[in-house]
């Protein structure tokens, strides 16, 4: 005959006593055992006769679910005492329990009349403490184990957690080792796995804002530890987080070397698999981030501050809407924005008048670190940027924009608020374009379906999920901006994704719906220098990669072919996108940063 398998289910709390049962019997294999016990925890200065009434309704509520639910043994007791949980703890010397299940009041307070520490280190089994009421809502869950004695346990108290929700599998490490490029030796079913750098508290609370339920290993309490208290990490997390804590202890723990992090092994995996496992858990929208005040406070608990740059170069007609509308949503109504800027290159309408206007302080890029002397183009005053910019998370987005929202910013910041590991966001949206003063549902966006994604798709297919490479509405971490080279022209966009995928992989890049974006049409010997400086940029990484030369020597003038009442013939321009290099390389910039 079967042994089944037994589940001491202990609770103080009894008014979600179903949904208490099913969690239990879902633990367990089809023989799953549930033996059901109330826990009435009397004062020390009160005699325990006086617990005779709330036992009596208690028992009365658990016969009833115990009718219903023929997984729950005949059995059905309750303990009354100001340490009921030692009566639990002896029960389960008597009888082959295999886990121990009860709600939890956390490290701070005893449960059932004992500290946690004593009924992790003197359970003879598996011990599963839930705090909270927020697991049993429909909802993700956050494996915060990388491995090591709890991780079968920790794994399947995750899997009935989520149900069909998401599991996140996220180890967080203090400081980057070797170790932190690696991924989990593990075959347990999770949807996103997450690594983190840094503040290890910090972290697990901001990738729990995303999830119901918090699992977490008490790793050292064994059956072979005489002694311990709670750990720091499961002290604060608890004491910060809003969601319930899971705690799992395994009575016999397994081998943590078996589970020691190591490369993952994909090398048969085909790049479509892995481009489609990254765009489905890097592509986020907007409206995810809608909530301001949450980023506010996601913001203001990190301790970041954020800044935005608008690059210009005569753009007087949607210039005073992009600010006054950033502005008065983003700075004065919730100060998300620390700083907002205009870097503009050398208007010559009223571009730079309008946003002076504001009170917004206003560069010319030439004007900025005037000892690297100055290059035309849009890259060259971003690269400037990040000198005059005083922020940790900076943000560009593009100043011709006709149906500008708070969105093109907030969408962009959100991800490298909610993930750590994101270094850099993308945006990208519906692009109608004007033609005259007729709007036309499709047609913006040639270069990129022309141009940057076929080259994406055949040089970089890891990248191919990119929706919108060109796009002009993008965000990263100055720790990793200020270590890229830009382009000055044209390129400026392809180059900052090539080399930050370079540096940080896929799983630090995200991109985001940002809905629509509506702007004038460009015309189309604009769109072939455009697509010129790209392909430069292209052959220029192809180039590092390969290590070979392309480029020396080549041709660097595009003849555009004019045709105009009067003229035909062919025009030349120069197209040849200067690299600046990484900016945390250049002397003033370093002095500044001291």
């Amino acid at each position: 005959m079967t042994k089944p398998f037994r589940i001491l289910l202990a609770l103080g709390d009894i008014t979600a006593l179903e949904t208490w049962v099913a969690f239990a019997v879902a633990l367990g294999p089809d023989t799953a055992e549930v033996h059901l016990r109330g826990l009435v925890t009397m004062p020390a200065d009160i005699s325990l006769s006086e617990g005779a009434l709330q036992a009596r309704q208690m028992r009365a509520v658990m016969d009833q679910v115990a009718h219903n639910q023929p997984s729950i043994h005949d059995e059905v007791r309750v303990y009354v005492d100001h340490h009921p949980m030692r009566s639990v703890i002896a029960e389960s010397f008597e009888v082959p329990f295999d886990v121990l299940l009860s709600d939890w009041s956390g490290p701070y307070e005893n449960t059932g009349g004992l500290e946690t520490t004593e009924i992790l280190r003197d359970s003879p089994c598996d011990v599963v403490l839930i705090s909270g009421k927020s697991w049993q809502q429909l909802g993700n869950v956050l494996l915060s184990l990388r491995g090591g004695p709890n991780l079968s346990l920790g794994t399947r108290v995750a899997e009935v957690l989520a149900d069909s929700a998401m599991i996140t599998l996220f180890h967080a490490e203090p400081v980057r080792t070797k170790a932190s490029l690696l991924t989990f030796n593990t075959q347990i079913p999770v949807k996103r796995t997450v690594m983190a750098v840094g503040d290890v508290i910090e972290l697990i609370l901001l990738e729990a804002t995303q999830h119901k339920a918090i699992v977490m290993g008490a790793g050292s309490y064994t059956k072979n530890s005489p002694t311990g208290s709670v750990d720091s990490v499961i002290h604060q997390v608890y004491k910060r987080a809003n969601q319930s804590i899971i705690l799992v202890r395994a009575y016999q723990p397994e081998e943590i070397m078996f589970h020691r992090p190591r490369p993952l092994n994909r090398v048969n995996e085909p790049f479509s698999v892995k481009v489609d496992r990254w765009f489905a858990e890097n592509t986020f929208h907007s409206y995810e981030f809608e909530d301001l005040s949450a980023l506010l406070a996601m913001k203001q608990k990190q301790g970041v501050t954020i800044g935005l740059a608008l690059p210009t170069l005569n753009e007087e007609k949607t210039v005073a809407s992009v600010i006054s509308t950033i502005k008065k949503a983003l700075m004065d109504e919730v100060p998300l924005l620390d700083e907002l800027i205009l870097i503009d290159s050398n208007s010559t309408d009223q571009t730079v008048a309008i946003a002076e206007s504001f009170g917004i302080p206003v560069y010319k890029h030439p004007e900025i670190i005037p000892e690297m002397g100055t290059f035309p183009g849009k890259g060259e005053a971003l690269w400037k940027s990040l000198h005059v910019l005083k922020s940790d998370l900076i943000a560009w987005i593009d100043t011709d924009i006709t149906n500008i929202h708070p969105r093109f910013v907030y969408g962009i910041i959100g991800p490298l608020l909610k993930r750590s590991v994101v270094q850099y966001v993308k945006g990208f949206y519906q692009r109608p374009i004007l033609v005259g003063e007729q709007l036309q549902a499709v047609g913006g966006g040639r270069v990129t379906e022309l141009v940057a994604r076929p080259l994406l798709n055949l040089f970089y297919p890891e990248l191919s999920g990119i929706i919108q490479p060109l796009s002009g509405e993008y965000a990263g971490r100055r720790t990793a901006l200020e270590q890229m080279p830009f382009f000055t022209g044209y390129g400026v966009e392809t180059g900052l994704l090539l080399d930050l995928h370079e540096r940080y992989g896929l799983e630090g890049i995200a991109q985001v719906d940002l809905e629509e974006r509506v702007h004038h049409n460009q015309p189309l010997i604009n769109l072939s220098k455009m697509s010129f400086a790209i392909h430069q940029v292209f052959i220029s990484r192809l180039e590092k990669r390969y290590g070979i030369q392309l480029l020396e020597g080549t041709n660097r003038t595009l003849k555009l072919v004019i045709q105009e009442p009067g003229r035909f013939g062919l025009d030349i321009a120069e197209i040849a996108d200067f690299e600046r290099p990484p900016i945390d390389t250049v002397t003033a910039y370093r002095d500044q940063r001291k």
